[in-house]
């Protein structure tokens, strides 16, 4: 998949729409986590310094096309302002005559942020003329945000048909990370999947059986496929209604000759919240009352004796209760081990949430051959299935 990127256009002196991705996650009005203001940087800069003017767009939650003040993109153009070392002005709407002006008074080398395009219910519903207005102030569209590529959205899909459309760097990055996990990979060739659901992993390890060498699961959805091979989990977070498709995904990795690790001790609670009675015990016979929180130390051995020789890995989800400190050992355990293997010279390619958390927390994340900013875009193109965003922008070469 080769798109056209902003090297293959001259921006110098053009209105550049840029689709960026920050939508970032908040405590009391304050950036907690600004890795995805970071990830579009490099873009950014390479329009600035080459003389565009720049329109930077983004969504920021779920307003449902309303105002919503908790959900204004002011601290990310503040933190956006640090980082750069030039004012980003955030607009008051992302349409109207306030706006135009303040497009119209950009100078070459100049960034405007506008405000929150979730405020407009058009959005999302991939309005035509809500994309036409977008398309009016500007001469280029640039996306890169990778984590909005599986939605068709206005400034996703709509606005892309109507300008000349080119790929940011970190779009193009994503693209060629997770393209080399599907057609390319060194092998061994090893999958950790985890997180609470088997639901909405199910068509990644579909589509990830005919490729791997090993799938390690872990997380609740693990307690769906310990259930599958006929073991009591007490209180554990399962989904009883997936069980078949369990043992099909099961099925289906010895019929690939795919080894698949699964708990085989685990760390049960009396309660999943902080400062409960815990324990280790093996993992075929939970007590019915207790709750299965986090993988044991030898289910942790076996996950590092499979994934030693692995060359390519890729991690969604982690291993237990992350956000519960005692029941997270797992996940940064696990976190620690990968960065060791990409020292030693493995592709290690981690798809977004709390995988990426337990990794940031450690200052691991430098380590990593690539953090993908788009958890369910990233999963989406690992399905197999055709991301709007991306497939909206041209093919090099295409005519």
């Amino acid at each position: 998949m080769d798109k056209l990127t902003i090297r293959d256009v001259d921006v110098a002196g053009r209105r550049v729409f840029l689709r960026v991705d920050f939508n970032v996650p908040l405590e009391d009005g304050k950036i907690t986590d600004d890795s995805r203001i970071r990830a579009a940087l490099p873009t950014i800069r390479h329009l600035l310094s080459h003389g565009a003017k720049v329109i930077l767009a983004s969504h920021l939650g779920r307003p449902n096309g309303k105002v919503h003040d908790g959900l204004r993109l002011r601290p990310a153009a503040e933190r956006l302002t640090q980082l750069i070392g030039k004012n980003v002005a955030v607009t008051g709407d992302a349409l109207g005559v306030g706006t135009v002006d303040a497009i119209k008074r950009l100078r070459p080398g100049e960034l405007i942020l506008l405000e929150n395009l979730r405020f407009h219910a058009e959005e999302e519903k991939n309005d035509p003329a809500f994309a036409a207005q977008l398309a009016s102030y500007a001469d280029i569209y640039v996306n890169d945000a990778f984590g909005t590529a599986h939605r068709a959205h206005a400034s996703t899909v709509g606005i892309a048909k109507l300008l000349p459309a080119y790929a940011g760097f970190l779009m193009e990055q994503e693209i060629a990370q997770l393209s080399n996990l599907l057609e390319s990979p060194a092998r061994p060739f090893a999958a950790i999947v985890g997180g609470a659901k088997v639901s909405g992993k199910l068509n990644v390890l579909d589509n990830l059986m005919s490729k791997v060498d090993v799938v390690v699961l872990g997380g609740g959805m693990a307690n769906t496929f310990l259930l599958a091979q006929g073991k009591s989990i007490g209180k554990s977070l399962a989904e009883h209604d997936m069980v078949d498709e369990a043992v099909r995904v099961l099925e289906s990795a010895e019929a690939h000759g795919v080894h698949v690790i699964l708990p085989v001790d685990v760390i049960v609670a009396k309660e999943v919240t902080r400062g409960t009675e815990y324990k280790t015990l093996l993992a075929d016979k939970i007590p019915a009352s207790w709750h299965i929180v986090d993988v044991g130390a030898a289910t942790l051995e076996l996950m590092e004796d499979a994934l030693r020789d692995a060359m390519t890995v890729f991690w969604n989800g982690p291993l237990g209760v992350f956000e519960i400190p005692s029941f997270a050992h797992g996940t940064k355990a696990i976190a620690r081990f990968l960065a060791q293997r990409c020292d030693d010279g493995a592709t290690v390619v981690v798809g977004g949430g709390d995988s990426v958390a337990a990794i940031q927390q450690q200052g691991l994340a430098s380590r990593f051959t690539h953090i993908s900013t788009g958890g369910g875009a990233s999963l989406e193109f690992l399905e197999g299935r055709e991301l709007p965003g991306v497939a909206v922008l041209p093919d090099r070469g295409a005519a």
